[in-house]
């Protein structure tokens, strides 16, 4: 409880301070709402969801910056911007926490940019201390010009005053909700050096490679009922047909030298070396303008991808601690030891790409199926004029694009399915479960929250 008290305080100290210094099922379309009567545009919900991810993802690691909390924290932002937006004038769709409702006049802008700028102004402030953070001070300084501008630009008046008030409450219900909600918890990881269980790699000084948010599993879920509701089905027996024909996959295709990838597919492998809320949001906001979706119906769309993207993370961390089962650079160097006499070991053999954390299922995939099954409910597979992702990885080439076309979601999907095999990072099995746990935890978050009120 201490906690929550002292958030309140700190959220108000901060409204204060910023206004003296300047101031579905997957089968079809979501039902459009019908727009606030006052700042219906989505202008400052795209705005702010860009405000977001560009503020998350310059927190560092270990619990702010790789990709699983990242999700986390998208989620908790959009969250409140959803229902700061849901509660001005009539309810349309059910709220996600805060059933507090404004006037109609509220100004929308005013209720985004409050909600959104108090949540990241918090988890920026309260991002552990066990990574350096020297940039602290000048990003919580920058979220505090952007916050005075946004409202700046909104006229003086009582609407601009409910405007704010409905986005600090919605602000204070996310954060209240979250504190305690095991985040930073400890490591779900318990050793075990039997075979087909994962192991760390070593860094250049002997040190074990951890991974730095292994309490993701552990995480209390946002639309799902539990952190293991969408259980993906095992990883393949050591000593099946199945199991050998996928480690012979990756292990031929998926090292570091010496591989029977094209250039394109090296290429490929490494553009997805991209966090997926990075992807993601970046296409939603394309997509929002281009259908010029309304304030409600955006912040709601967002609201869902993020919310099941975060789950997702929750929940395939929970299963990758549940299975442990060993990466390729495990797997290949003791094929020896998987009593399968259709594998066979190979000393010294490196991923393209590693990562610190068991196989099973895909992490990227998981976030990858939840964003894109949200986003397909909206527009569909198939997008006239195609959409664009940026990719942020840092092993991309200056020569390399680092924009792509897609035509179809099912384009995108398909390949990351392949793209994290030739990275020698997972097993095939391991790329379609992901996928499939992502899509099942959309599915029902959507099914289940922020329906359209009288719809059940």
């Amino acid at each position: 409880m201490t906690r929550r008290r002292s958030f309140s305080l700190v959220a108000a100290a901060l409204v204060a301070s910023v206004a003296l210094g300047a101031y579905g099922a997957s089968a079809g379309p979501l039902v459009a709402s019908a727009a606030p009567p006052v700042a219906a545009d989505a202008t400052e919900v795209t705005h702010w969801n860009q405000v977001a991810v560009s503020t998350l993802v310059a927190v560092p690691g270990p619990d702010g910056g790789a990709p699983p909390a990242f999700q986390i924290n998208m989620g908790m932002t959009q969250g409140a911007v959803y229902d700061a937006v849901n509660a001005i004038g009539p309810k349309q769709h059910q709220p996600y926490l805060l059933q507090k409702r404004v006037g109609a006049t509220a100004s929308t802008d005013a209720a985004v940019a409050t909600a959104a700028y108090e949540v990241l102004s918090n988890l920026v402030s309260t991002a552990p201390e066990r990574a350096p953070f020297p940039g602290r001070a000048a990003l919580l300084q920058t979220l505090s010009t952007v916050y005075a501008a946004s409202l700046a630009a909104i006229t003086d008046g009582p609407s601009k005053q409910q405007g704010i008030a409905a986005g600090h409450a919605a602000a204070v219900a996310m954060l209240e909700a979250r504190a305690d909600d095991g985040r930073f918890g400890p490591s779900q990881w318990v050793p075990d050096t039997r075979p087909g269980h994962w192991w760390p790699l070593l860094n250049a000084a002997g040190q074990q490679i951890l991974d730095p948010t292994p309490w993701v599993g552990g995480v209390e879920p946002f639309l799902i009922q539990s952190s293991s509701q969408f259980r993906t089905t095992p990883p393949l027996a050591l000593d099946s047909a199945a199991y050998a024909e996928e480690f012979n996959d990756v292990k031929d295709i998926g090292r570091a030298t010496g591989s029977t990838r094209t250039d394109h597919q090296t290429y490929v492998a490494k553009w997805w070396q991209s966090a997926p809320i990075l992807s993601w949001n970046e296409v939603a906001r394309q997509l929002i303008v281009r259908n010029d979706l309304n304030a409600a119906d955006s912040a709601r769309l967002l609201a869902l991808q993020n919310l099941s993207g975060a789950d997702a993370a929750i929940n395939c961390w929970n299963d990758k601690y549940y299975y442990d089962f060993w990466r390729p650079w495990n797997a290949i160097p003791r094929a020896g030891e998987d009593d399968n006499p259709a594998t066979d070991a190979e000393t010294g053999w490196t991923a393209l790409i590693t990562a610190p954390y068991p196989d099973h299922p895909s992490g990227h995939n998981c976030l990858d199926g939840a964003h894109v099954t949200i986003l397909r409910m909206y527009f569909g597979d198939a997008i006239d004029g195609g959409f664009q992702i940026t990719s942020a990885s840092a092993l991309l080439g200056p020569a390399e694009p680092k924009v792509r076309t897609f035509d179809t979601f099912s384009q995108p999907l398909a390949e990351l399915i392949d793209a994290r095999i030739w990275a020698g990072l997972h097993y095939r099995h391991a790329d379609v479960e992901g996928q499939l746990l992502g899509v099942n935890v959309a599915d029902y978050g959507a099914a289940n929250h922020l329906q359209a009120v009288g719809r059940h």
